[in-house]
């Protein structure tokens, strides 16, 4: 994971890394104080459960540092917070998975 470069394109409104020339996007909205991850794309070729879980870390802990609460709406994030608990608390009140 140490060698994934997170970048925030907020233009495109989405976060992107880069693995062996292909680009790997989690999409997101963000409204107030909360994002909206919403789609993860992962290209075929790059695709690994280690890379995807790495990207989704990632995301989590720039948008911790950002103290913004997440709304997971992409079936691949909601699976990662709730295997991993210690995201849940990122959860705005109400939202359970």
């Amino acid at each position: 994971m140490s060698n994934l470069n997170l970048v925030n394109n907020e233009f495109l409104r989405q976060f992107e890394i880069m693995v062996d020339g292909t680009m790997a996007r989690l999409e997101y909205a963000e409204q107030e104080r909360k994002i909206f991850l919403t789609k993860l794309i992962v290209p075929e070729n790059i695709s690994t459960s280690t890379l995807r879980e790495d990207f989704i870390r990632l995301v989590l802990n720039h948008v911790a540092e950002r103290n913004l609460k997440v709304v997971p709406t992409s079936p691949d994030v909601a699976s990662f917070v709730r295997s991993n608990k210690r995201y849940k608390e990122m959860l705005p009140v109400g939202i359970k998975l």
